[in-house]
């Protein structure tokens, strides 16, 4: 059974992560990663993992007819490449290490979309983002930005759909994969469904900042979740 203190910061992490994830189409895990890595590292990856399933959810019962299936097809196709690869950098990386090279990936593809005037979609870059959303979702629970990014200039409705569909299927190869493998203890499963009644909190708060966003400021709004989450992570492993 989880403890007070992971309930208290734990849950405080999800529910604002789940804000944002619900008005922008991801955060949960950008928001929830560091905090669950910092205090309580042997619930990780898993924990989150289990949140990253149960929001999706909530968000498609009110948009998943604006999810993009067709390019989540070749998405889909590169995260059953990247996903062992993220299992296999969990074993051989140390966690530090790990965490920094994760987030200047990130910020490196923030940079070459943020100034881009139109931001290539098509099967190969789509298969790409699935491939290093596979490998970094299952290595530390962070793996919406690359998809993230492809869809930074489509309708919220579009984006957060699009990013839940991901979102389910990637958390549950992920959690297949660490479960066959022998790193999914128990307790992380366990942890990470004390989590969701926060999470569900937060999505039901988000909805006046979703309505905000979606008049035009969510690109932005992407950009700046995507950019912070990288630069907290590259920090927390460097101190």
């Amino acid at each position: 059974m989880p403890e007070i203190d992971f309930l208290l910061f734990g849950g405080l992490a999800a529910l604002i992560g789940a804000v944002v994830q619900g008005s922008v189409g991801l955060g949960v895990g950008l928001v929830a990663t560091p905090i669950v890595t910092m205090l309580f590292p042997s619930l990780m990856p898993g924990s989150i993992l289990v949140v990253a399933l149960a929001l999706p959810v909530a968000t498609l019962a009110q948009e998943v007819g604006h999810a993009d299936l067709r390019g989540l097809g070749w998405a889909f196709g590169g995260r059953l490449v990247g996903t062992p690869f993220g299992v296999l950098l969990v074993a051989a990386v140390p966690q530090r290490a790990l965490g920094i090279v994760i987030g200047g990936v990130v910020l490196a593809a923030l940079a070459v979309t943020a100034w881009s005037r139109e931001v290539p979609r098509n099967r190969r870059t789509l298969a790409a983002a699935g491939v290093v959303s596979g490998a970094t979702g299952t290595a530390s629970g962070i793996g919406g930005p690359p998809l993230a990014l492809l869809y930074q200039r489509e309708s919220g409705p579009r984006v957060r759909a699009t990013l839940a569909v991901f979102f389910i299927v990637g958390a549950l190869l992920s959690l297949a994969t660490l479960a066959a493998a022998g790193r999914l203890p128990v307790q992380q499963i366990t942890a990470g469904v004390a989590l969701v009644p926060f999470v569900l909190a937060g999505f039901a708060a988000a909805g006046p900042l979703r309505r905000y966003l979606d008049d035009g400021r969510l690109r932005t709004a992407l950009l700046v979740v995507v950019g912070t989450s990288a630069i907290a992570l590259i920090v927390r492993n460097l101190l």
